[in-house]
């Protein structure tokens, strides 16, 4: 059993500050805003600690936009009574709903800050459909 006398105060407060961050293992969804700006569907998503080119895979599927990430974060602490290293990983994914019709090739990406940012054209109204008698002829 662990003497807790040797506890540092950081040892409680770590897995609290990970649950209010959102950051246990158990977590497996990505936060996200998503708003329209203009005519364009806006997605960012949260993924700070990550490197883009590796851990992020952005992918579009049944008029679906589908986000997976990847994070494997190190924390070392070093004090008068030990040492402790943390390893804290694990995948997160969401999938948003895109807008009808919106064209694979149209949507991008970009990654700054921590921040994904994906952006989506929302394909214009399709014209408000007409109605029109049509004459009926009689033999």
């Amino acid at each position: 059993m662990a003497d807790i006398s040797k506890w540092a105060p950081s040892d409680v407060l770590e897995p609290i500050k990970r649950f209010l961050d959102g950051d246990l293992p158990m977590t497996s969804s990505i936060k996200v805003e998503q708003f329209q700006d203009g005519d364009t569907l806006v997605v960012r998503a949260e993924v700070p600690g990550i490197d883009p080119d590796q851990d992020v895979d952005v992918s579009v599927s049944e008029g679906m936009l589908h986000i997976r990430a990847e994070r494997v974060e190190r924390s070392e602490h070093k004090s008068k009574m030990g040492y402790r290293s943390e390893f804290r990983y694990g995948s997160f994914q969401r999938s948003i709903a895109l807008p009808p019709g919106a064209k694979d090739e149209d949507i991008t990406a970009t990654y700054k800050d921590g921040v994904l940012e994906v952006r989506a054209p929302v394909p214009a109204a399709p014209p408000e459909s007409t109605t029109k008698k049509i004459r009926i002829d009689h033999s």
